[in-house]
């Protein structure tokens, strides 16, 4: 083997080690991901409010005592989680009705996959710190 041989080959062996990344899934497997654990989220939701919803059959006083819950600290970053959820997956329904209803959509998927997450971040970054500012000068009061 020459010196000039070896130098390819090592070249190759590099960068083929070095440019490896490891497995990058594609931008709409991981929007399918989301958009399901997001769904399921707010379908967890949706159980627990109906089951707050229905204690008023019981009266105020059973209802009120449920209350204090809403008020804990891991309940209400519950609740940041919870609108995080809703967030992405109304912006991320919306791009998927782009991609049922027009046909030439599904060669802008990557695109479409970052529009939803700036749409999620304008969204969401300023409603999560109106929430965390709420929640700490509660916790102060």
């Amino acid at each position: 083997m020459t010196t000039e041989t070896m130098r390819d080959v090592h070249r190759a062996t590099t960068r083929g080690i070095t440019a490896y990344r490891g497995y990058r899934p594609p931008p709409g497997m991981i929007s399918w991901a989301l958009h399901r654990i997001t769904g399921l989220g707010v379908l967890l939701f949706l159980l627990l409010h109906i089951v707050d919803i229905f204690l008023v059959n019981y009266g105020p006083d059973t209802f009120n005592e449920l209350l204090f819950l809403y008020r804990h600290p891991v309940f209400r970053i519950g609740e940041i989680i919870l609108v995080a959820g809703l967030y992405y997956h109304a912006a991320n329904g919306v791009r998927i009705i782009l991609i049922d209803f027009w046909p030439a959509a599904y060669r802008y998927e990557r695109q479409l996959f970052y529009g939803v997450i700036a749409v999620f971040l304008a969204g969401f970054l300023p409603t999560a710190f109106l929430m965390i500012r709420a929640m700490l000068q509660a916790g102060g009061a």
